[in-house]
């Protein structure tokens, strides 16, 4: 297969000379490669020692007005007080600049530990400032974003994945029986739910912990439209029949600034599915990018598929066992 590397032309001297230029501030020749699964960011350093990260985003992933968008929702979280990384205002006060054809974006560089649960109150303390994203989240609307919901976002990945070859043809007809079944089952979950900007994201390797600061959440790259519940369930260290312990905990903080809609808690395991499905279209999307290929050689081959499709299959028991038991209890 044809390959193809669409940061070919993003040399050390074109990403130095592209933030000298926005931020109007000479640069040391350091920059340090950090790593990401998507995009490509850089860690430099200028004349008078400030650490700055320059970040540029994949060509043809987000729209202009979608990472924008992210900013903005960024943007609304500094105003309110909580600890993100919001990207520097440029030399004409906007976010976002372009060279060779890719947008980027620079942020200050922010030291921090990797965040780590160590009693109930470290649970309570990721719920207060998931609580205060969601808070702010609540208040605008980001119709450029994706939407996640079973009838948009995972139908349409999942018609990317089946129309565009990706699944091997020895598990076409297993990946469409078991997709169709999970989606009418989920879909009828969706009544009523309401849905507002979110970090998309919100597991534990995108929170730091700051002395003084407490916990920053970082990497809002897959922001979305989606049931608040999403960014719970991703905390949880197992499936939320095993977790339900830590959800508790982590939603006695996140009431402290904003309510919760119990009746999405059935909408998890659901949510486990859409994340597969989002992963797997996310993936094919650059599956001809030459540093995918080096990095997952396997992707997209018989036994890559045989286990995404014993594991669909499995979700598909949890999905429905969890189902039983909430009917069961709520009935």
């Amino acid at each position: 297969m044809q390959t193809r590397n669409v940061f070919a032309d993003l040399t050390p001297d074109i990403v130095i000379s592209a933030v000298e230029r926005t931020i109007g501030k000479r640069m040391t020749g350091l920059i340090l490669p950090l790593p990401s699964y998507i995009n490509r960011v850089y860690e430099l350093q200028a004349m008078d020692s400030t650490r700055l990260i320059a970040k540029f985003y994949r060509p043809g992933r987000w729209s202009r007005q979608a990472i924008e968008a992210e900013h903005a929702f960024i943007a609304d979280c500094v105003a309110d007080e909580i600890p993100v990384i919001a990207p520097l205002p440029l030399r004409d006060g906007r976010t976002l600049e372009e060279t060779h054809g890719i947008i980027f974006a620079v942020f200050p560089k922010r030291m921090g530990r990797e965040f780590e649960v160590k009693d109930d109150d470290d649970w309570r303390r990721v719920g207060m400032v998931i609580g205060r994203i969601h808070a702010a989240g609540a208040r605008k609307p980001a119709p450029e974003r994706i939407k996640l919901h079973p009838r948009e976002s995972t139908a349409q990945d999942i018609r990317l994945l089946e129309e565009g070859g990706f699944v091997h043809p020895d598990f076409r007809a297993p990946f469409r029986e078991t997709t169709t079944a999970i989606l009418e089952v989920i879909t009828g979950l969706y009544e009523d739910v309401q849905l507002s900007r979110i970090h998309g994201d919100c597991h534990r390797g995108n929170l730091i912990d700051r002395p003084g600061e407490g916990i920053m959440v970082i990497d809002f790259d897959d922001m979305m439209v989606g049931p608040p519940v999403h960014d719970l369930w991703l905390m949880l260290p197992d499936h939320y029949v095993r977790a339900k312990r830590e959800m508790d905990l982590i939603l006695e903080g996140y009431e402290e600034f904003r309510d919760f809609d119990y009746l999405s808690l059935r909408l998890i395991e659901g949510l486990r599915f859409m994340r597969i499905i989002y992963y797997l279209a996310w993936c094919a999307r650059q599956v001809d990018d030459f540093e995918f290929q080096r990095n997952h050689p396997d992707w997209g081959g018989e036994v890559f598929w045989g286990r995404e499709i014993a594991d669909m299959q499995h979700q598909f028991q949890v999905i429905m066992e969890h189902k039983h038991a909430w009917e069961l209890e709520h009935w």
